[in-house]
């Protein structure tokens, strides 16, 4: 398995065991599912009598988003302009990370165009999405964007390519 990890916090945030599509050459989108946890049954096989007063468990039943809970994200909370200013913050970020990483000046080019034009389609649809932070809560890190597919049910997280390293577990 290959676990994706934010390049700047290093906080797990995706792993290949969800299905990932590539989108618009800079950022994955990863569908969801809501699951219930907690609330085990357990059955001892034995009767109740019906003299006894039925000790009630309580139910601790919780719908929770796979990913979000899996990797353990935490909801945080943007207006446009401080989404902005924290994208713009990142992008220099993982720009630096880039070079770092002694990527060609080309592909640094194409990761910036691509990068801003799918900036510009998340903030026209910005009211849309809810975000998450990585296990740390590191404000630098990669913020998760979760949305609703057009069947208003399916959630899915879109993360950015080129903040992730793949880690091979």
């Amino acid at each position: 398995m290959i676990i994706f990890k934010d390049t700047i916090t290093g906080d797990e945030i995706i792993s290949d065991s969800y299905d990932m599509t590539e989108v618009d050459g800079v950022a994955y989108e990863v569908d969801c599912a809501m699951i219930t946890e907690g609330a085990v049954q357990v059955d001892t096989g034995a009767n109740a009598s019906a003299e006894e007063e039925e000790e009630g468990l309580e139910d601790t039943a919780v719908k929770v988003n796979n990913v979000i809970n899996s990797f353990r994200l935490a909801q945080t909370s943007f207006d446009k302009k401080s989404y902005l200013t924290y994208l713009k913050g990142y992008m220099k970020a993982i720009k630096a990370e880039l070079k770092d990483a002694g990527k060609p000046e080309e592909d640094i080019k194409d990761f910036e165009t691509k990068a801003q034009k799918f900036a510009k389609k998340i903030i026209s649809n910005f009211k849309d999405y809810e975000f998450y932070t990585g296990e740390s809560g590191n404000p630098d890190g990669m913020a998760v964007l979760l949305n609703y597919r057009e069947d208003g049910t399916t959630p899915y997280v879109t993360v950015w390519k080129h903040g992730l390293k793949a880690e091979k577990v």
